[in-house]
């Protein structure tokens, strides 16, 4: 189940606190009640709240106060301002700090309820926003699982009944296999699906800078540490963490791993005081871990807390009835580059190729032919060479030749291939439209080069 919504009462009214923190806390929520301006900065340094009820006149510091300090804050609760009539016009200003909604004393408990439910959720909505800032995922292929293979119905058969619960889950697959598209299924399919989806290559990023971006760091914390940055453990806050490639994981950052795992806990990098989140795990790694436990390089304690659930997806190889389906289907979604239709030559050539990079490099090859292809079919000169049996040429290093001598040399040979159309030859090159369009004016790249 995702956790309750956590709420902290500020209000040195102690029989009015106490009454709030126990009608809201029988509510279902998870409340705790401070007496001054001073203990609630305290708690919100110490404690993630999704809500803070504030009064505006308290001892030793005013809501109003509390309320700017919140704002240098790298992530800060939603704010329900409650005030007596007079004070009308502060709670105004305490608008315009960014304070969610504000209430009149005495305040009805059902009233009080339902903003504390709106600012919860208004607040899990910035937060899913900023985790797929920090982490777009590149656009998924395809929305849905394409498949008629029934091995691959038995995965989907697992995924469905995994998915309501909170257990662990580890994907095992090749590389390309579709272990990310598997691990969003559980998670749209749980209690969690409102919640954000977070995902985190485990193998493409340096220790440091992995444990950065998994668990966040202070201001200060290393050099270029000008501010700080919520990780994306915190991101994943009552959705789902995807942890992909977990067995390229160095040591050190395992054990990090392991006790959020198994305490909720962890610290940022260069912190000092405990962080409690509450995240589903879903890992995912294409290593024989038992062999990477057996020579030191996989913790044994982490295998067994992520091993609770286990989902083996099959190579493309094991599931050829379905390399037609996904080819149809890849051809649908690159109809921008043109209506096209493989020639049966073409699909010849897909289904009697072995697929060693999966679905991932079936994707490749359509969108590559869809582009390349003259007219409306796609034939086999127009798919990947190695499709046709012909080895693709290594690009040439002329002696001496710089990396930006042989990238201009790349770019100039897609742009003839695809006559000049710099639209399929970024596509082709696997960059953005404008990243190519620089490229071209710093290497000095003339039209008549590629025409």
């Amino acid at each position: 189940m995702t956790r309750p919504i956590r709420v902290l009462v500020a209000d040195d009214e102690r029989n009015l606190r106490e009454l709030l923190v126990r009608e809201l806390g029988r509510r279902g929520l998870e409340v705790e009640g401070v007496g001054d301006g001073e203990a609630a900065l305290v708690q919100l340094r110490e404690t993630p709240y999704d809500v803070v009820v504030l009064d505006i006149r308290m001892p030793r510091k005013e809501g109003i106060e509390v309320l700017r300090e919140l704002q240098d804050f790298p992530e800060h609760p939603q704010v329900i301002v409650m005030t007596g009539f007079a004070d009308v016009t502060t709670a105004v200003e305490a608008m315009k700090l960014g304070a969610y909604d504000y209430l009149t004393k005495p305040a009805k408990i059902e009233e009080l309820e339902i903003l504390v439910r709106k600012a919860a959720e208004k607040g899990a909505l910035l937060r899913e926003n900023l985790a797929l800032r920090a982490h777009a995922p590149g656009g998924e292929p395809f929305a849905g699982i394409v498949t008629r293979s029934p091995r691959m119905h038995e995965v989907l058969r697992i995924v469905e009944r995994v998915a309501p619960t909170d257990s662990t889950v580890l994907i095992l697959g090749e590389s390309g296999t579709g272990k990310e598209l598997v691990a969003r299924a559980i998670h749209e399919r749980s209690a969690r699906a409102e919640r954000a989806f977070v995902p985190i290559h485990c193998g493409a990023l340096p220790r440091e800078v992995l444990e950065s971006e998994l668990f966040g760091h202070e201001k200060g914390a290393f050099t270029g540490a000008a501010n700080a940055k919520p990780g994306l453990i915190e991101l994943a806050d009552g959705g789902t963490l995807f942890l992909d490639e977990i067995g390229e994981m160095e040591p050190e950052s395992q054990v990090r791993l392991l006790r959020v795992l198994e305490s909720g806990m962890f610290f940022r990098v260069g912190g000092t005081r405990p962080r409690r989140v509450d995240v589903r795990v879903v890992a995912a790694t294409n290593r024989d871990l038992a062999e990477a436990m057996r020579t030191g390089q996989f913790r044994q304690d982490l295998y067994y807390r992520i091993n609770t659930i286990t989902v083996h997806l099959p190579a493309l190889r094991e599931r050829p009835e379905d390399v037609g389906l996904l080819a149809d289907h890849f051809l649908r979604v690159n109809v921008s580059f043109g209506v096209k239709r493989l020639s049966p030559e073409a699909q010849a050539a897909l289904e009697a190729y072995t697929w060693p990079g999966n679905v991932r490099e079936l994707q490749h090859a359509i969108e590559r032919g869809v582009i390349l292809a003259k007219d409306d079919e796609v034939q086999v000169a127009d798919l990947p060479p190695e499709l046709a049996g012909t080895p693709s040429a290594p690009a040439a290093a002329t002696p001496g030749g710089s990396l930006e001598s042989m990238e201009r040399q790349h770019i100039v040979a897609t742009l003839r291939q695809v006559g000049g159309h710099r639209g399929k030859a970024a596509a082709l090159l696997g960059i953005d439209p404008k990243t190519l369009y620089r490229k071209l004016i710093s290497y000095r790249v003339r039209p008549e080069e590629f025409a």
